[in-house]
């Protein structure tokens, strides 16, 4: 029997504290196109999923949940993809135009880097695909090589 293989990623969900406000966030900065809503048993709608450009087939979800959003505040657990530096370049006048605050250019364990925080405080990453050839590997928090695991 072969083993089984996964088909990419269906969803990213972010927890929220206020919808209204990381929906409006999201959309302006991200590009985020709201296709579903999610209706509790009250009818209140406490969540929302849809496309960002360039996301592919992966959908963005964004839910009300205030002790998650709290407890992420200040976490990275996603880094969107962009091609090379020029596209981080891109990104941080983009987010220069909005008056959103962002790090500076990273040069990151393999790529280029761009750090942002949505209202929440989650933080989100923009990594380049395209290597600076840079050797970070000594230094703490970068990445090293590891042997492939078995």
């Amino acid at each position: 029997m072969t083993e089984p293989q996964l088909a990419g990623i269906h969803h990213v969900k972010i927890p929220v504290t206020d919808l209204t406000r990381s929906t409006a966030f999201y959309s302006r900065v991200l590009g985020f196109t709201v296709e579903m809503e999610f209706p509790d048993a009250d009818g209140a709608v406490r969540g929302v999923a849809g496309r960002v450009p360039g996301l592919g087939p992966t959908l963005l979800a964004l839910r009300v949940h205030p002790a998650a959003a709290e407890g992420c505040a200040g976490f990275d657990p996603v880094s969107f993809a962009v091609t090379g530096q020029a596209d981080i370049e891109a990104w941080a006048a983009h987010l220069d135009g909005l008056g959103i605050d962002h790090s500076p250019v990273i040069e990151a364990s393999i790529g280029w880097l761009l750090v942002f925080s949505d209202p929440d405080g989650l933080q989100l990453h923009l990594y380049s695909w395209a290597a600076h050839g840079l050797d970070h590997s000594a230094r703490p928090g970068y990445a090293r090589p590891t042997e492939p695991s078995q």
